[in-house]
């Protein structure tokens, strides 16, 4: 496993950390997750150099961090990073776009579910607490600024950042302008080019640590969709992949294939193509069985990308805007 540096933190995390909404189940979420495959996973990947886990509360209402915390207690000697979210008050993913900060994030609701968190974790200090949603127009607004400041100066939190809303890289810089944002969390991927734009420039500029998340675009990259995939019916997929998205997901991920190297899956390439970034410090794959913590903590063989590889993927690049069934 390789390390990078998260940003102003000074973190050394490993370069392929841990998604942890997969494995948490609940409601709102992937269906078919196993609560008893899920402690070996995580302590595979302890055992194979992964350091950084982000979850959140609503990934099962808090047992995914309640697992998260069992695998800080099972692994006292390891340094391991711990990354979860807050969630908007009003449950809406992304913000509504009259929602404003009390309908979201009050004072109040960070503290307590800041306190919740360190509760489910078993901590003391979380290492880095981030709003799960974000609309920029909030930034401005002292009380949130001086709720993280405070939470800051108690010792309950190390750093701030921000999960970036789908398809809205640029939805933070406002935030990134009060100096109170240490790491942005955003989908990037090889259909998701968009926060190369300008956010990781940004990011360097600051020297603000980026999570790459969403690298398998919650699944088709894994090349195994098609045209007959289908979900049940309180798995999110069969929103996400309803037939506006799964049609053209399908046809772009074929037409990749064509650019997969000999002796490498699309799994691999998607991951390495994000690790070929310098402004990432790590990636956050989803993993739920132990087979996909090895093949995914493997990328990090310090192996590049080969630049005529990342010149054909520039081309599979796929600019889309928000919408209803994109969440």
């Amino acid at each position: 496993m390789r390390y990078r540096r998260m940003g102003r933190l000074g973190w050394q995390v490993s370069e392929v950390g841990y998604g942890m909404w997969g494995i948490g189940g609940g409601p709102g979420g992937f269906t078919g997750w196993d609560y008893d495959t899920a402690p070996a996973c995580l302590d595979l990947a302890v055992e194979l150099g992964c350091t950084f886990f982000d979850t959140a509360w609503v990934y099962g209402r808090g047992v995914s961090e309640q697992m998260l915390g069992a695998l800080l207690r099972r692994h006292p000697d390891r340094r391991l990073y711990v990354a979860t979210k807050i969630p908007p008050k009003n449950r809406a993913w992304p913000p509504g776009p009259a929602d404003t900060l009390d309908d979201v994030f009050p004072v109040d609701h960070i503290r307590d579910y800041t306190r919740r968190s360190l509760d489910n974790l078993g901590v003391g200090r979380i290492d880095l607490v981030q709003f799960h949603v974000w609309e920029d127009r909030w930034a401005k607004d002292p009380r949130w600024q001086e709720t993280i400041t405070a939470l800051k100066e108690e010792g309950l939190i190390d750093g701030v950042g921000i999960s970036v809303n789908r398809w809205e890289p640029t939805n933070c810089v406002a935030a990134l302008d009060t100096g109170l944002v240490d790491v942005i969390q955003v989908i990037y991927n090889i259909f998701d080019q968009a926060p190369e734009d300008d956010l990781f420039a940004r990011a360097q500029r600051d020297d603000i640590g980026i999570i790459a998340r969403v690298p398998f675009d919650e699944g088709s990259l894994t090349g195994t969709l098609t045209a007959d995939s289908s979900w049940p019916a309180d798995d999110w997929r069969s929103t996400y992949f309803g037939p506006e998205n799964l049609p053209p997901t399908v046809s772009r991920t074929e037409a990749l294939a064509a650019d997969v190297p000999a002796g490498m899956t699309m799994p691999e390439l998607a991951l390495r193509f994000i690790l070929d970034h310098p402004a990432v410090a790590t990636v956050i794959p989803g993993m739920r069985r132990t087979a996909h913590v090895r093949a995914n903590l493997a990328v990090s063989d310090g192996t590049p990308l080969d630049p005529a590889v990342r010149s054909r993927l520039r081309r599979h690049r796929w600019d889309r805007t928000p919408t209803w069934w994109s969440q």
